[in-house]
């Protein structure tokens, strides 16, 4: 199976999860993100990542290698 790229990532994580922002670095086998979702409102950075995995399934298993990831709520990420 072939490393996937930047953007079938983003794909991934979008197809699983609502985001108001998305951003996906990475050189096919380590990926950094940014994800801005209303579905991270209240919940913490825990509760964020696991949801994050929950939207890549499998993937984060079989293709993924390793994913840094910035969750942010859409209030936290205009007040950047």
């Amino acid at each position: 199976m072939a490393d996937p790229t930047p953007q079938e990532v983003r794909d991934f994580i979008a197809a699983g999860l609502p985001c108001a922002h998305l951003e996906v670095e990475g050189d096919g086998r380590h990926f950094f993100a940014t994800i801005v979702s209303d579905e991270f409102n209240g919940l913490s950075r825990i509760k964020r990542h696991q949801r994050v995995y929950a939207a890549l399934g499998e993937r984060m298993r079989e293709q993924i290698h390793a994913l840094s990831m910035k969750t942010l709520s859409p209030e936290e990420w205009s007040a950047k």
